[in-house]
C-alpha cells in the first residue's frame, strides 16, 4: 500500500508537470508567511509550511475550523463530535497536547486540556489563510509548539458591507432509540464590515444547531466575533479582535464510553487580544501584543437528569503579555523577543493552581550568497514549576535554480503538561500524576520545494525524538487511566505535497492538490503490558486530494481523504461541493461521506454518516 501511494503521488507530479511545460502560463501566487519577528515568502522559507487560504477554505465542504483542517496534509483531527463539537488536533503523529494554535500570531493555549482548543470564535468566512508550520518551532512560537504550530490569519477588510448566510442539512435517518426525529442541522450567520479611511471594523455572530446522527450527540453553538484594524499612520498599526462561544453538545461516548451514553458538556470561550505594529525606522520594527482567554468547561457524567453527581466544572484564564523586534543589519536581520505567560484554574476536580511562564527570543537570518539563506535561534524558557530551558534551531536553504529548492532545519521544543495532566482526580476513571516531567523533542528534517509556472512538489524527511512522552495508561482494565511519562517516541516520516492549476480559458479553471504523509513510530524505554488511550490511534498513512473546477461562477469541488492509523484501521472519506454565484449571491451544496463509510476517529465513536447540506450567502464586500 506504502509503494502505491508513493508511485501515485509521484506518477501524478511528473504528467502534471509535463503539462505545464506544454501549455500553462499561470504562476503561483506569493503568500507572506507571519512569523513574529520576521515575514518571509512562501517560497523563501526554510520550513516545511503548509498553506490553506480563503479561495480554498470558501470551496471546501466545510463550515468549521476543524473541518477544514482534516483536508490538510499531515494534520491530524481526531473529533468527537461532528461540525466543530468538539475535536483534537496534531501534526506528524504527535498527541493533541503537543500542537499550539495561534490566531494573527496570539498563542492559544488551552491550560486546562487541548480537548478545548479549537473551541474558537471564529467564522471561516473571515479567515485570510490558515498557515501550518510542521516540525518543533519554540525558537518562533514558544512552548508547546512540540511537533508544529496551526497560525489562523483573518482578512483585513478593504470595502464595507454585509454578509448573511443559512445552511440545512440532514443524513435523512431517525433517531430510533430517542425521539424518532429524523436527524438534522441548521444554522445562520450575519456580519458587517465598515471600511473607512485608516479603520475598519468587522463583527460576526452565527447560531449552528442540531439534534445529532445518533443518540445524545445534538448540540447548539453560538459565536460571536469582532476585529478592528486602525491605520494610525504609514509607520504605525494596531489590531484588535474578541471572541466568545458558547458551545453546549450531547458527548455520548466521548470519555468513558460506554457508561457516559447520557453525558453531556458546555463549554465557553472568550478570547481577546490587542497587538500594534510600528516601523521605528526603515530598519527597526517593533510589535507588542497583549492577550488574554478565559474557559469554562462544565462536564455532566450523567446529563442534564443529575447535575448533583458526576460533574465536573473548570474555570480556567491565561493573559499574555509579549513584544517582538526586528532589525535590518547590512548583512542580514536580528530579531528579540519576550513574553509572559500567567494561567491559574479552578476545578471541582482538578484543585485550584496557578503557574507563570517567561521567555525570550533571539533570531538572526542572513544570506550568504544569493542561493544560499541560513537562519538560526533560540528561545530561553522559565516556568514556575519547570524551571529553565533552551531550545535552539536551525533552518538553511539552498536555490539550486529559480524553480528548484533544498531545504533544510533543525529543531527543538517542550511541551509543559497541562493541568488535567498533573492534578485530575476523577477515580474510578482519570488520575493526574503530579511528578510528571515536561515533554521535549528533537527533530532534523530536510528536502525540496519545485515550483514551475502552475506546478508545484514539495517533499520531505524527517526523524524525531520524543523524550519523557505523556499519555494515559492502565495496566489492567479494572484500574483508572493515569498520565504518565510512557518513554521516548521515535518517528521517521515522510510527507509529499504536489498543486497544479491549469486556466482552459478566463472562465474555465481547473486545480488539483495531491498529498501522502507516511508515519513511523516506535517507543523506546516503555513499560510493556499496558494500553494506552491515545498513541494507539495516531496515523501511519493518509492521503488527501482535491479537485475543483470552476467555470465563470460556477464551481464543483471534490475531495478525498484516506487515514489508517496505527492499529490498522484505515478509511476513505469523500466529499463534494457545488456552489453558485449570481452577483453578490452565493447558493451551495454538500454531501459529506458520500459513500456511507463508518469510521472512527477518537475512540469507539462512530462518526456521522452520508450527510447533505444546502445553503445560501449574501456577501456585498
Amino acid at each position: 500500500m506504502k509503494k502505491f501511494y508513493f508511485a501515485s503521488l509521484l506518477l501524478t507530479g511528473i504528467s502534471l508537470y509535463a503539462q505545464t511545460e506544454q501549455d500553462s502560463t499561470t504562476t503561483i501566487n506569493e503568500v507572506i508567511i507571519s512569523e513574529n519577528r520576521f515575514s518571509t515568502p512562501i517560497s523563501k522559507q526554510n520550513r516545511n509550511v503548509y498553506i490553506i487560504d480563503k479561495a480554498v477554505i470558501e470551496k471546501l465542504p466545510a463550515r468549521t475550523i476543524n473541518e477544514v483542517l482534516q483536508y490538510a496534509n499531515g494534520v491530524d483531527v481526531r473529533q468527537r463530535g461532528p461540525f466543530g463539537s468538539q475535536a483534537d488536533i496534531s501534526i506528524d503523529g504527535g498527541s493533541f497536547e503537543q500542537t499550539v494554535v495561534l490566531l494573527n500570531g496570539a498563542k492559544i493555549i488551552d491550560s486546562q486540556t487541548a480537548h478545548n482548543m479549537l473551541n474558537l470564535p471564529l467564522p471561516v468566512e473571515v479567515i485570510e489563510r490558515i498557515e501550518i508550520i510542521r516540525g518543533p518551532a519554540a525558537r518562533i512560537y514558544g512552548i508547546n509548539s512540540l511537533t508544529g504550530a496551526i497560525n489562523i490569519i483573518t482578512k483585513k477588510p478593504t470595502d464595507s458591507g454585509f454578509l448573511v448566510s443559512t445552511y440545512a442539512g440532514s443524513n435523512f435517518e431517525k433517531d430510533t432509540q430517542d425521539t424518532g426525529d429524523t436527524f438534522y442541522g441548521r444554522g445562520i450567520q450575519a456580519g458587517g464590515v465598515i471600511a473607512k479611511g485608516k479603520h475598519q471594523h468587522s463583527i460576526f455572530a452565527s447560531h449552528d444547531k442540531s439534534n445529532g446522527y445518533r443518540y445524545n450527540t445534538g448540540f447548539e453553538n453560538n459565536k460571536l466575533f469582532y476585529q478592528g484594524n486602525i491605520q494610525i499612520n504609514d509607520r504605525n498599526e494596531i489590531l484588535s479582535s474578541f471572541g466568545y462561544i458558547n458551545n453546549g453538545f450531547g458527548a455520548n461516548g466521548f470519555y468513558a464510553s460506554p457508561g457516559d451514553r447520557n453525558s453531556s458538556e458546555v463549554v465557553q470561550t472568550t478570547f481577546a487580544s490587542v497587538q500594534s505594529k510600528h516601523n521605528v525606522s526603515e530598519k527597526w520594527s517593533l510589535a507588542p501584543r497583549v492577550s488574554y482567554r478565559y474557559n469554562y468547561d462544565d462536564y455532566r457524567y450523567f446529563g442534564i437528569a443529575n447535575l448533583n453527581s458526576g460533574r465536573s466544572q473548570h474555570y480556567t484564564n491565561s493573559i499574555a503579555a509579549e513584544i517582538n523586534t526586528t532589525y535590518k543589519m547590512n548583512k542580514g536581520e536580528l530579531g528579540f523577543g519576550a513574553e509572559a505567560r500567567n494561567e491559574d484554574i479552578n476545578s471541582s476536580s482538578i484543585g485550584e493552581h496557578n503557574r507563570s511562564n517567561i521567555g525570550m527570543y533571539v533570531e538572526y537570518r542572513t544570506q550568504f550568497s544569493d542561493k544560499f539563506n541560513v537562519n538560526i535561534g533560540s528561545y530561553l524558557n522559565y516556568n514556575s514549576d519547570y524551571k529553565w530551558q533552551v531550545y535552539p534551531g536551525l533552518d538553511a536553504s539552498y536555490a539550486v535554480n529559480d524553480a528548484f529548492k533544498i531545504i533544510a532545519n533543525i529543531g527543538t521544543s517542550q511541551r509543559i503538561p497541562s493541568f488535567t495532566d498533573l492534578y485530575l482526580d476523577q477515580r474510578p476513571g482519570n488520575i493526574g500524576n503530579p511528578d510528571l516531567k515536561s515533554e521535549n523533542a528533537f527533530q532534523s528534517e530536510a528536502g525540496f520545494k519545485y515550483t514551475k509556472k502552475a506546478f508545484s512538489f514539495n517533499a520531505n524527511y524527517f526523524y524525531r525524538t520524543i523524550t519523557n512522552f505523556i499519555d494515559w495508561t492502565r495496566a489492567v482494565t479494572t484500574e483508572p487511566w493515569q498520565s504518565q511519562n510512557f518513554g521516548n517516541l521515535n518517528t521517521n516520516g515522510v510527507n509529499m505535497r504536489s498543486a497544479y492549476g491549469f486556466e482552459f480559458s478566463n472562465q474555465a479553471k481547473l486545480n488539483i492538490s495531491l498529498a501522502y504523509t507516511y508515519l513511523e513510530s516506535e517507543f523506546k524505554d516503555i513499560q510493556l503490558d499496558v494500553d494506552s488511550k491515545y498513541l494507539i490511534s495516531s496515523l501511519r498513512n493518509q492521503v488527501t486530494n482535491t479537485v475543483d473546477f470552476q467555470y465563470n461562477k460556477f464551481s464543483v469541488l471534490f475531495a478525498t481523504r484516506y487515514n489508517e492509523r496505527a492499529t490498522g484501521a484505515s478509511y476513505w472519506i469523500n466529499d463534494f461541493r457545488i456552489s453558485q454565484k449570481i452577483n453578490k449571491f452565493t447558493i451551495f451544496a454538500d454531501a459529506q461521506n458520500i459513500f456511507n463509510t463508518t469510521y472512527f476517529e477518537a475512540g469507539a465513536i462512530p462518526l456521522p454518516a452520508r450527510w447533505f447540506s444546502v445553503g445560501a450567502k449574501f456577501v456585498s464586500f
